[in-house]
């Protein structure tokens, strides 16, 4: 055998090796080698494709780690749609089920599958040929995520799976999850690293599959259980549900062993008691029984119901519950000014964790459920995870309960609180309130809005951590030497951002009103004020009568818009832009000298953008004195087209109007920005 041979066969043997150990330690839980001894082996195949990158596979075991970043996350369309069950929350609620598609059926009598329900994160594995060729995130049960590189990573999902019995292409399903052990370790990483802490295994799981480097997702110790089959070609598979997993289990998949076959609902139920009795004792997070029929051809028989099949259904666990005195209500204020109410508690242990505080939610809430201040009550973790107040226990209450009462006055700022017609929220509108000031300044600088380059949001929480910064307005008076103090600011980054704030100053009034972050005033709401009114000040004289009367202005929009100028800070703050010499009337006036290269052309956009969002785009053509069109007709100078352009593009090429590709498009955006055709 000549040496290249010789080198093939190697690679082979190790890699079968390897893909062997993986699944004895993934799968089976049972390791037949030593850490080290897996490791050598690893790192002779790894040399050896060094050195001969062109016998490379795609499914070897080293293609798992270490492929580059991707930019963002694809789309990937669902073949069969990927949907969610519905839930029972008690053994009623079951039989009632069963119930239902008995008489759909029109049998009493079938199997069930009964399984574990993860708390984890659904993912469509598709393969073809054997390999491995792409993932995906449920989603909307209908478009998932692109997350290809990074299931990659995990372990127990094969890479390959080559038998001749396998389908041409096949799609399996399963569950994503975060054993309990390393969800601990991996909050404990980042509390050493001054990182905020995951607040469940889900999120945990669901955070590592999105990261945009699958080499990060790779140092998370992530698993998989798979759960079903979603389509196969090529080849028969099973009748049943039970029999395809048993399938899938030869093929290499990991399936969960605490799966159980059941006669009757009444195994169901029993399967369920049993695995609630014993969760505690799981190394994941399980929140309930998924309960399938077993039959396919019944499953096909009994279809869908909204997003939802009718033949399986989550028998949800009942969360654990404890009962405790509130102490009192507090309120935090929101970032966006809601007034969050949480209650205070004797502490207690729930679930194995000593809760202090727990969610209320509103104010109507707390009414509705009757929760005084003082009360016993029944706390319970909702999803394993959330302290909240079930009910108060009226019977043990003394007469010195008290009732609680929403402050009229922020408890941060003492500005003004209101509650917006039908809404559950009362609100802070000081548009300077220090517990909203940071988002609020945020907001004020993003491409929707002032759109200014360089003031990102490092540099906004420098500013506000500094003093520099208290209201958006304090923007306008910035010094190059205040700037020069903070951390990373140099010559050229202090010069590039107040020019970019001098620019901001001459946004259309649209722009403006938009930035000031005015409670339900949107892009297009804020682009119909400044068309009605004209100037900042006549809007803000407007009364609740005045502006009711105007198409597509309801009474929150109203009354927040009243609420919102009737604030002292807010006005203040509005004078403040104004001796900044930011236009505050009518259109604003471009610098001296300053072109706008768009005026006269008209611009439709079809599909969607990689660079920008739709509003982000049209802002940029409006600021260049570009008009914005809705449909393709006769006046449309250029369409743009993005990804999956639809109907627009076949009625573009009918007129021959001028087409741009997001790339053309991004030219022109450049080209313009120096006053430029």
């Amino acid at each position: 055998m000549v040496a290249a041979d010789r080198l093939k066969v190697r690679i082979a043997e190790l890699r079968a090796l390897i893909n062997h150990h993986n699944y004895r330690y993934y799968v089976l839980d049972s390791p037949e080698i030593s850490d080290a001894e897996y490791d050598e082996l690893m790192r002779e195949l790894k040399q050896l494709e060094s050195a001969h990158p062109e016998l490379v596979t795609p499914d070897s075991p080293t293609q798992r780690v270490g492929a580059a970043p991707v930019e963002a996350f694809g789309v990937v369309e669902h073949r069969v749609p990927l949907l969610s069950l519905g839930n029972a929350f008690s053994k009623e609620e079951l039989l009632a089920w069963h119930k239902r598609i008995s008489n759909l059926s029109g049998s009493q009598h079938f199997d069930f599958v009964c399984e574990l329900k993860l708390d984890g994160l659904a993912v469509a594995l598709t393969y073809v040929n054997g390999l491995l060729v792409r993932g995906a995130t449920r989603g909307d049960g209908y478009r998932g995520e692109d997350v290809t590189q990074n299931l990659r990573t995990i372990r127990s999902i094969p890479l390959s799976v080559r038998r001749n019995d396998c389908p041409a292409e096949f799609e399996a399903r399963g569950e994503v999850y975060l054993p309990k052990v390393s969800f601990k370790k991996l909050n404990e990483e980042r509390a050493r690293g001054e990182k905020p802490p995951f607040a469940n295994p889900r999120n945990a799981a669901a955070g590592s599959l999105r990261q945009l480097d699958p080499r990060i997702t790779a140092q998370r110790p992530l698993d998989i259980y798979i759960y079903g089959l979603g389509y196969a070609e090529g080849k028969a598979i099973p009748t049943n549900h039970w029999e395809t997993m048993e399938y899938l289990k030869s093929l290499g998949f990991k399936v969960n062993p605490h799966n159980a076959y059941c006669h009757s609902i009444d195994e169901a139920e029993e399967y369920h008691l049993i695995w609630q009795e014993r969760r505690e004792g799981l190394p994941y997070e399980a929140d309930g029984a998924v309960v399938k029929v077993n039959s396919f051809e019944l499953q096909q028989q009994l279809g869908f119901v909204g997003h939802e099949p009718r033949w399986a259904i989550a028998y949800k666990f009942p969360p654990t519950q404890a009962t405790t005195r509130l102490r009192d209500i507090g309120i935090n204020v929101g970032r966006t000014g809601s007034l969050n109410p949480y209650a205070i508690l004797e502490p207690v242990l729930v679930g194995g964790v000593t809760i202090k505080q727990a969610a209320l939610h509103n104010a109507e809430d707390i009414a509705r459920k009757d929760i005084r201040i003082g009360d016993v009550v029944i706390v319970q973790r909702a999803g394993e995870v959330i302290p909240e107040i079930v009910v108060p226990v009226a019977s043990r209450r003394t007469g010195q309960e008290k009732i609680f009462v929403m402050p009229s006055r922020c408890p941060v700022c003492g500005a003004e609180v209101i509650k917006p017609p039908g809404e559950a929220m009362h609100r802070c509108l000081n548009a300077a309130c220090p517990a909203q000031a940071l988002e609020r300044l945020r907001h004020f600088v993003s491409r929707g809005a002032m759109d200014i380059d360089g003031v990102g949001e490092k540099l906004c929480i420098a500013l506000f951590n500094a003093g520099l910064v208290k209201d958006v307005a304090d923007l306008y008076y910035l010094s190059g030497e205040q700037l020069l103090g903070l951390e990373r600011m140099a010559e050229k980054s202090v010069s590039n951002v107040l020019a970019s704030i001098t620019k901001s100053k001459y946004r259309p009034l649209a722009r403006v009103i938009f930035a000031l972050g005015i409670l339900h005033v949107g892009e297009e709401m804020a682009e119909l004020l400044a068309t009605h009114f004209g100037s900042i000040d006549r809007l803000a004289r407007a009364t609740y009568d005045e502006l009711v009367s105007i198409p597509t202005i309801g009474p929150k929009i109203a009354e927040s818009l009243v609420a919102f100028f009737r604030q002292e800070e807010n006005r203040r703050i509005i004078d403040k832009l104004r001796k900044a010499e930011v236009k505050l009337g009518g259109e604003a006036s471009p610098p001296k000298g300053a072109k706008l290269p768009l005026v006269g052309l008209e611009f439709v956009i079809s599909g969607r953008l990689q660079s920008f969002a739709r509003q982000q785009a049209e802002a940029k053509i409006k600021e260049r004195g570009g008009v914005v069109g809705s449909s393709i007709t006769k006046k449309t100078s250029y369409l743009v087209v993005g990804a999956d352009p639809g109907s627009k593009l076949t009625r573009a090429q009918e007129l021959g109007t001028k087409l741009l590709s997001e790339g053309e498009f991004l030219h022109l955006l450049a080209d313009t920005e120096h006053g430029e055709v």
